[in-house]
This record gives structure tokens, C-alpha cells and sequence, in this order.
């Protein structure tokens, strides 16, 4: 019997992590072969082929070097030019990951072809449709054939949405796949920040911003970036600065107030180092979903500078605290965590670094009974 052929998508930063593992099991698996479709939705060279390097993941196949543009420009740009890639290359399945507009792009792409459509980390909602992430969830989810999450309560979300349990598989969470493989090669947070700082705090916290809601308004990023120098006073702040919220920093004045008070402003760093920056804080302030659920894999405390969590289990099993965008909010929930009351969490079922294996072995299983075709 030949090998069933899974056509996988990759399009940002936070797919990199996701796609490691299951690249790594296909290759493994012999039933499956997989080839690899960056879409160049994030479209910085030196990044890519840093994740590309540091995770193993093998080059892509096809790059169809989409690059920037609004929500709307850039999931149609992608649609166009994997219209004819797809046709070509005729796989038994196409497989896409997160939440990104690739994800979507692709995915209405095979649905229109009637190529089955196999969803990784389905099911997450924020129940924020104001966040183009929670479009594409929902959307993608509806088109998928099979959908593969990560924690049960995507199950109920699934569910309630009509989605038959028969297309639902739940096998963990290959973010942590990708966590664990890659831990024993992390580096240190003292060696990364030495290279940048010779006065580098041995105790700090660690800030990522980039989600619109927190960084497009000129008078919500002020008010985050005030409350955030008050804590630095107590607990130093390390800040890799994303490109688009640099931008955002520099329209409103604030990137100059954070560098004068003494804030670690970094370049964007690659997985190793950050993975290295996250394990070695005393505390994680983040608005990315990822980093949620990368701390409660490391037990790190984490402090979600947003209103709402598309990963709950990160709240009610992990490290995290939703906090908000308050001030009050934040000040209080850091001082909860200097006081010692911090979460210690742990580690939610199936993320034991086995879950792109479950992936493989069930998606094997349903294409050779023809269950999906």
C-alpha cells in the first residue's frame, strides 16, 4: 500500500512549534507521508529560518511567500496561490494548525476541493469574536473533518457547536511536544541577556505583548506600559518587543519611557532563548496564548494581560491568571505572586510530549479504513 500523502500548512510564528512534532511523526509513521507548506504569512527570513533551525522542522516544500497585509488581503492572497498547489499535488489529506489566517485560508480552500481537512489544537475558544483568531477558529473547525484538541473542555465547545464527536479526537497538546523535546537544548536566560546587558537582573519578569487589542490604541498601550514601569520597580521587566507592537511603542511615545526607566527592551528571540527566558522568570506577563500554556508546562506563574482565555485549562489546572487590562487588576495579581500565593499548577492530561504520535497513529487509522476521503 503506498503512503497516504498529508499536505501540512504552516504560516506564522506560533505554527512553527506546533508543526515540529508532527512533521517529525509522519516521517516516523509508515503509512504517512507529509509534505511542508509555508505560506510566508510571517515574512521575516531571519526569524523563520531561525524556529526552522532550532526545531528540526525540515525545509519547506512549497513557499508561497504571501507576506503582509490586512486580515482580509492576506487570507485571500494565501487562497489564491494554494488553489493551484493543491490541485497539483492531489494529497490524501490537508493538515493545518492554530488559528492564524493560513489556517482558515487553507483549510476553505481543500473544503471547496473536497480534499479532508484535519484540524490541530481544534476546539479552543476565547468566546471574543472581536479577535480575528477566534474567526478562524470557528470557521476552520466547521470545514474540518478531522479535529484533534487538546484539552476535553474543546470537546464541549465542539459539541455545542454541532460538530459530530465522531470527527473529535483528543490527544494533547503538541506545543508541549515541542516544550519538552527542546528543554535539555534551552538557553539560559543569565547567557541571553548578558550578550545584551552587563547589569542583566537575576530576578525578573518576563513581558510579551502583540494582540491588537492591547497594542493598536495609543491610550491602552500608554495605560499598560504605566502600570507595567510601577511593577518594574519591584520585579525588573525583560521585554522581547515584537515588530508590530515596536511600531506601536514608537507612534506613542512609550518605547523611549520604557528604556529610560531601565527595561530590558530585546530583539525578538529565537525558541531556545526564549524558552530559556520563560523558565528562568520569576513571572510570565503575556497577551499570547502560546506562552499560557508553555508556562504551565514549565510551572511558571503567568499573568494573561487580557479579558478572556481561549485555553482554560491553563487557568484551572496551570499557572495562569487572567488579569485583565486593569490596572488595579494587574497590581494586585502582582502582588499576590511577590506575596508568594502564586498558582504551582500542573500538568494537564496528555501533555506528556506524545501527542503528534496519537495524531499520526489515529489519522492513519482513519484514512486506511476510509472513515476519511
Amino acid at each position: 500500500m503506498s503512503k497516504f500523502h498529508i499536505l501540512c500548512v504552516v504560516g506564522a510564528r506560533p505554527n512553527f512549534m506546533k508543526i515540529a512534532p508532527i512533521m517529525r511523526a509522519l516521517a516516523e509513521h509508515p503509512d504517512l507521508r507529509g509534505s511542508l507548506l509555508h505560506t510566508g504569512q510571517h515574512y521575516d527570513a531571519a526569524m523563520k529560518q531561525s524556529f526552522f533551525d532550532q526545531l528540526s522542522i525540515p525545509e519547506p516544500d512549497i513557499d508561497l511567500e504571501v507576506g503582509s497585509g490586512s486580515h482580509s488581503e492576506q487570507t485571500a492572497n494565501i487562497m489564491l496561490r494554494f488553489e493551484p498547489v493543491l490541485l497539483e499535488m492531489k494529497p490524501d489529506a490537508v493538515l493545518v494548525v492554530g488559528d492564524v489566517n493560513s489556517t482558515v485560508a487553507c483549510a476553505l480552500v481543500a473544503a471547496k476541493h473536497g480534499v479532508p481537512i484535519v484540524h490541530v489544537e481544534a476546539g479552543l475558544r476565547s468566546f471574543d469574536r472581536a479577535m480575528p483568531e477566534e474567526v478562524n477558529r470557528v470557521l476552520t473547525d466547521q470545514m474540518s473533518d478531522l479535529l484533534y484538541t487538546t484539552e476535553r473542555d474543546a470537546i464541549a465547545n465542539l459539541e455545542r457547536e454541532g460538530i459530530d464527536a465522531d470527527r473529535v479526537e483528543f490527544v494533547g497538546n503538541v506545543m508541549i511536544d515541542t516544550l519538552l523535546f527542546n528543554l535539555p537544548k534551552a538557553v539560559a536566560a543569565s547567557e541571553t541577556l548578558a550578550a545584551v546587558s552587563a547589569g542583566a537582573p537575576q530576578r525578573y519578569a518576563l513581558l510579551t505583548l502583540h494582540r491588537p487589542s492591547n497594542v493598536d490604541d495609543a491610550q491602552t498601550l500608554t495605560n499598560l506600559v504605566t502600570v507595567l514601569l510601577d511593577l518594574h520597580r519591584d520585579t525588573p521587566l525583560v521585554f522581547p518587543v515584537h515588530p508590530r507592537t515596536k511600531k506601536q511603542l514608537i507612534a506613542s511615545n512609550n518605547l523611549e519611557r520604557l528604556r529610560d526607566a531601565g527595561v530590558v527592551l530585546l530583539e525578538p528571540q529565537g525558541y531556545h532563548q526564549m524558552l530559556g527566558l520563560m523558565r528562568d522568570a520569576c513571572v510570565v506577563m503575556t497577551d499570547s496564548g502560546g506562552i499560557q500554556e508553555e508556562t504551565t508546562a514549565l510551572g511558571v506563574p503567568c499573568l494573561t494581560l487580557r479579558e478572556n482565555t481561549e485555553r482554560p485549562i491553563t487557568v484551572t489546572e496551570g499557572t495562569n491568571t487572567v488579569v485583565g487590562t486593569s490596572a488595579d487588576a494587574i497590581r494586585r495579581a502582582h502582588k499576590a505572586l511577590l506575596a508568594g500565593s502564586g498558582k504551582a499548577g500542573r500538568q494537564p492530561e496528555f501533555w506528556d510530549g506524545r501527542a503528534a504520535h496519537r495524531i499520526a497513529d489515529h489519522l492513519a487509522t482513519q484514512l486506511s479504513q476510509g472513515t476519511v476521503s
